[in-house]
């Protein structure tokens, strides 16, 4: 069988089923990616990259489709000379959203498109407006349908979809959901497992299960994912608990949403605006995942803050190592998290409330004990590798059969 992957940051999503296929007798692996992707992986690889960028001096609400299209045209070039030579594959695997797919069936119109979709914009009761806590005036309503452009075209062209948790299917138009199945990506549970003798050391410092640790981790630090909230909750429980030591690991960017308009970021006006005791809040950066599983090893609570929108897999690798989440009660956690039985929800935008909740927590650990078994059971009964890689290889093999269609 032939796959063609297309994912801007390859392997991303497709680390995991590539890893399952590779040895699979009869299989060969293509992957379309951006040029500057200087991720290591074992397919082909080919090259891609817009010739320029959108435009400064169209409608404002265009600037992504024409961002998309861009994207789109380069990644279909990108794969021309491998189509003149007499290449099809049976099944192509992408990635929605950024564009790069939108051409693909024109490309390869006898070739089978099982598309991985992670979000559909609205305007309304959504991510956005959860931030703002009041509508979108006319403009940023227009914007935000605008940016669907290029995920509407995938839903056209796909033979199939995949989503990873009901909450993101929901927010997809009805008349597409019955051809995208729910299907995570899955955890490994084997890896991320509990550790008791896990040792994280900070400089001088040695921290373990025994101390006082708080975690937060994000690709980015952003109101997204609940930063400022957190730095508020950490700057309070900070003066409620003098041995607290909280690490956070993260980039200081922006990942998801905007950038502030006085052109700090939010990381710098979290820290003036809250004052955190410096000497016992850690920031890391990135780190690779052995880093972040030992750290959710020794983590005494694991924050976890988003707004509706697409789940992070590392709430669910800390779920598996056995950590006790303390997540934001919003939609994409609740999903997952059931207050009191494997994990503890908190209101998103009270930091006050969180301190409090958390302060109980480090008071009285032994009473968690339960639910941090219970989190880690339920990734392992509903989300393990394991059993969903079979799964996800049925499915790429239904779509390119025709079967599933």
């Amino acid at each position: 069988m032939r796959i063609l992957f297309m994912h801007n940051n390859f392997p991303g999503q497709y680390r995991r089923i590539v890893d399952h296929i590779k040895d699979k007798p009869g299989i060969e692996m293509v992957a379309a990616t951006l040029a500057s992707n200087e991720q290591k992986f074992r397919p082909k690889r080919v090259n891609f990259k817009p010739h320029r960028d959108a435009s400064t001096k169209i409608h404002p609400a265009l600037h992504s489709v024409e961002k998309a299209v861009l994207m789109g045209q380069a990644a279909y070039k990108s794969l021309m000379p491998l189509q003149a030579k007499g290449y099809k594959p049976d099944v192509i695997l992408s990635h929605s959203g950024w564009g790069s797919n939108m051409f693909l069936k024109d490309l390869f119109p006898d070739s089978k498109l099982l598309t991985y979709y992670e979000w559909y914009y609205h305007s309304r009761f959504s991510d956005g407006d959860f931030l703002r806590g009041e509508p979108y005036d006319a403009n940023g309503q227009l914007r935000i349908r605008m940016k669907n452009t290029p995920i509407l075209q995938d839903l056209a062209a796909m033979d199939w979809g995949q989503c990873p948790t009901q909450f993101q299917h929901s927010k997809f138009p009805d008349i597409f959901k019955d051809k995208i199945s729910v299907l995570h990506d899955g955890v490994d549970t084997d890896y991320f497992k509990p550790d008791p003798d896990a040792k994280v050391t900070i400089g001088d410092q040695t921290f373990t299960a025994e101390d006082e640790v708080i975690t937060y981790v994000a690709r980015g630090m952003e109101p997204y994912r609940g930063f400022p909230q957190f730095i508020e909750t950490v700057a309070k429980l900070q003066k409620m608990r003098p041995k607290l030591q909280v690490v956070v690991l993260g980039n200081d960017r922006v990942a998801y949403g905007a950038e502030r308009p006085d052109g700090k970021t939010w990381k710098e006006w979290a820290l003036e605006e809250f004052k955190p005791d410096m000497s016992r809040l850690h920031f890391l950066g990135l780190q690779p995942l052995k880093a972040f599983r030992t750290l959710m090893q020794i983590s005494s609570a694991h924050v976890y803050l988003t707004v509706p929108f697409v789940l992070s897999w590392s709430m669910l690798e800390a779920m598996s190592t056995g950590a006790l989440i303390v997540g934001s009660d919003t939609d994409p956690v609740k999903e997952l998290i059931t207050d009191g039985e494997n994990g503890v929800l908190v209101p998103f935008k009270e930091p006050g409330a969180i301190a409090e909740k958390l302060n109980h927590i480090l008071e009285n650990r032994k009473d968690y004990t339960e639910l941090k078994k219970a989190a880690r059971e339920h990734i392992v009964a509903k989300y393990s590798v394991k059993d969903l890689l079979p799964q996800y290889w049925q499915l790429i093999e239904s779509v390119a059969n025709g079967s599933q269609i």
